[in-house]
């Protein structure tokens, strides 16, 4: 029997196991949730199991105030599973068996290589002490950081706390805050305008960009991805900072309530940049204008860089999506950036990738539509935020019942562990047996 289990477990694709291992740790996580010194007030299964969910998936949208309802045991629950959620489950365990100095196995590297999203193992294990030395400076880095904000406003032990789950939260690109009006009170704050930005851009960009910029001194020698990476946040950033500031500059709601072109500005940054990935918020999200809200869904749809703590279709895909279909309208065979040229396998991967976003996003709006009262735009900045893992909210997500809840729930963990699975089957080769003759089929 345990011969016969311990080779179905070899067969499943490694993927699955990964998704299921996600799914173990929102249960662990639910349950240590429900425990009576982890909330300050009775919370449901459905809060705890909500709760969890948004940690592991590092998104960010909550049904409880983090920092009233639970205790501090509950938050190191929280900041834990943001934390094992970013950074990956497999990444963890081997750098714990690193440091038991203990093999991997080829299994493990297996396993770890879907969960890095990589194609290779060459570079699996340089990789994780990347990834490693990077979560550990970053980390504290930004802990002593926020603490210098934090402290004299909360006190000395308070400071430090409210300090490193921030920290860890922004690494992760969680939005998770234990502040009850978000980060609205530090809008104009320098160092939390600062820190917490650049901890999820860079959490956010992906681990193979960072490994690529430590490791490699010129531009030369960045791989395609890093050089896409680079370039598309490069223009996405300054996009978004600067749609919000022209949207948003008079609506009295967002900036129009700050009196200086300096703190609009400030704000604009901000809530700029954590759009794609992170969900924190210095301004009332729920009071921008529908065009704001309109252009936040892509964002969150597009989101950060693979093998990241970030959600979305992610940025290569959409550039590279944007690269196929200039060389459509301009008939060129051949898709090329930056001197390269990129395969039709990944072309189809990217097809495949927005199709099932689309698809999965449609069918949570229609889902939510049809059972909820509400604005459309609530909703359809709901499922975006939840696809996204960003956490970012028009106010709708109290106004979920057990049934809405579980909507965003799946959606939350596709949206963090879907691409996995995908990668499987896409990476599932099978030989045709038989040729067919060309057909024409009207497009367009």
């Amino acid at each position: 029997m345990s011969r016969r289990l311990s080779q179905r477990f070899r067969r499943t694709p490694p993927p699955l196991i990964l998704a299921a291992l996600y799914g173990v740790l929102i249960v662990i996580g639910a349950s240590l949730l429900k425990l009576p010194s982890a909330a300050t007030t009775t919370i449901t299964w459905s809060d705890a199991l909500f709760t969890a969910t948004s940690a592991v998936t590092v998104t960010g949208l909550v049904v409880l105030d983090t920092g009233a309802d639970l205790t501090l045991f509950g938050q190191i629950v929280v900041a834990t599973l943001i934390q094992l959620g970013g950074l990956g489950l497999m990444t963890f365990a081997v750098l714990v068996l690193a440091a038991l100095g203990l093999p991997v196995g080829i299994t493990g590297q297996l396993y770890l290589r879907d969960d890095l999203n990589q194609s290779a193992m060459g570079q699996l294990m340089k990789l994780v002490r990347t990834i490693l030395k990077v979560v550990a400076v970053c980390v504290i880095v930004g802990a002593v950081a926020l603490a210098v904000s934090f402290v004299p406003r909360f006190g000395l032990w308070q400071g430090l706390w409210e300090a490193l789950f921030h920290s860890i939260s922004a690494f992760n690109n969680a939005g998770f805050s234990t502040f009850p009006d978000g980060l609205v009170p530090f809008a104009t704050d320098p160092v939390v305008n600062i820190v917490i930005p650049a901890l999820f851009i860079i959490g956010g960009i992906g681990y193979v960009v960072l490994h690529d910029v430590f490791t490699k001194k010129t531009w030369r020698k960045y791989s395609l991805h890093t050089k896409i990476m680079l370039v598309g946040t490069g223009i996405l950033i300054p996009w978004s900072v600067a749609m919000f500031a022209a949207l948003e500059w008079s609506n009295p709601g967002t900036l129009g309530q700050h009196d200086t072109a300096v703190a609009r500005l400030v704000v604009s940054w901000f809530q700029g940049v954590t759009t794609r990935t992170a969900g924190f918020n210095t301004t009332d999200i729920g009071a921008m204008h529908d065009s704001t809200s309109m252009m936040f869904i892509s964002l969150m749809l597009i989101g950060g860089g693979p093998t990241s703590t970030a959600g979305g279709i992610k940025v290569t895909t959409f550039v590279i999506m944007l690269i196929a279909t200039i060389a459509f309208f301009r008939r060129q065979t051949q898709l090329t950036a930056f001197g390269r040229s990129i395969g039709l396998e990944q072309v189809l991967k990217v097809m495949a990738l927005t199709a099932i976003s689309v698809i999965l996003v449609f069918v949570g709006v229609f889902l939510l539509t049809l059972s909820h009262d509400g604005d459309f735009l609530d909703i359809a900045f709901e499922v975006a935020s939840a696809f996204g893992t960003v956490g970012l909210s028009r106010g709708y997500t109290g106004e979920l019942d057990d049934f809405g809840r579980a909507v965003i729930m799946a959606v939350m963990f596709l949206g963090r562990v879907g691409p996995l699975t995908l990668g499987f089957f896409l990476a599932t080769r099978v030989t045709p047996r038989v040729r067919y003759p060309e057909g024409q089929v009207h497009l367009g």
